[in-house]
């Protein structure tokens, strides 16, 4: 098994468990507050992974601004949501709205970006929507705000992901790393101020194991997509719902019914359907950029061309 995709198993079932000790929290302390404490130690892993060849002092300086800063409100916001959602909501059926995230991001990307989509990607987008109707069941189960919170955290985190498609290539990733930081940091610290409750020991410690769990993902991540290729490191995303539905029976007393466990399993194979065409698609055009790129180096004078040596 590559050592990418070791990582990226590793991160996501890291980010797993610093999930599941936000849930433990239950309505104990508001979402800001969790958000608050969770962001502030979530940096502290991140400071020791700074770019080199660039300072922190240079985060403000900046060529896309405004998409700057809507990268970083739309982070808050989804951050925000999905905290809610965890709070609120059992484990599994907030990771199956969040997974929907591909769909917006899709949709987006044609909207947005002005890329072209094919059919097959289209059919497997809707055919995981159908897995997380499955799931959710509207119509037949009383839906609650936090299903709605975990809706529009995937619309926000596809929202994220695009502007950064945007401006990823053209800023700094000093202004990438801290800006949605400092986001997090002062709008969750302003929102908590007036219902804000003491931690106790216990709670400031899951408060700090949470946040550094959080980071250390985020650095366990980028190491798996310097080390594989994401169509390898995609996949293993999925893993998460298996964790959801673990932790969620050991901690939560959460027991999903048959319709749950079946609506999960679509969304999954959707989704792996979509990261094989793609992986598939990507090492088609690795091979035929090698091979134009062997035509053009072809030599095309005979003076070009060397014998064996003697």
């Amino acid at each position: 098994m590559p050592v990418g995709v070791i990582y990226a198993v590793v991160a996501y079932s890291v980010y797993s468990c610093g999930d599941a000790l936000i849930k433990g929290f239950g309505q104990s302390l508001s979402v800001f507050e969790i958000g608050f404490f969770v962001a502030l130690f979530g940096l502290m892993p991140a400071l020791f992974v700074k770019p080199k060849g660039e300072r922190w002092r240079d985060t403000f300086r900046l060529q896309r601004p405004l998409l700057v800063h809507l990268r970083a409100f739309t982070g808050l916001s989804s951050a925000t949501l999905v905290t809610y959602a965890f709070v609120t909501i059992p484990f599994a059926e907030a990771y199956s709205l969040v997974f929907m995230m591909p769909l917006f991001i899709t949709v987006l990307s044609v909207v947005v970006l002005r890329e072209r989509v094919d059919a097959m990607r289209w059919g497997m987008l809707a055919l995981s929507f159908a897995g997380v109707m499955l799931v959710v069941r509207p119509g037949f189960r009383e839906l609650q705000l936090g299903h709605l919170a975990a809706l529009f955290c995937a619309f926000f985190g596809a929202a994220t992901t695009t502007v950064l498609r945007i401006i990823a290539p053209i800023e700094r990733r000093v202004s990438l790393i801290a800006l949605p930081a400092l986001y997090l940091l002062v709008v969750n610290a302003v929102l908590m101020l007036p219902g804000f409750v003491m931690p106790t020991p216990l709670q400031f410690a899951l408060l700090a194991a949470a946040g550094t769990m959080v980071g250390l993902g985020h650095i366990l991540l980028i190491a798996a997509t310097r080390n594989a290729p994401a169509s390898q490191v995609a996949p293993t995303q999925y893993i998460q719902i298996v964790w959801a539905i673990a932790l969620g029976a050991i901690f939560f007393a959460e027991y999903p019914d048959l319709w749950v466990y079946l609506g999960l399993a679509v969304v999954v194979g959707a989704g792996l359907v979509n990261v094989a065409r793609d992986g598939s698609r990507t090492r088609i055009a690795g091979r035929f950029a090698e091979y134009r790129a062997r035509r053009r180096a072809s030599p095309t004078d005979i003076s070009e061309v060397q014998g064996p040596e003697i």
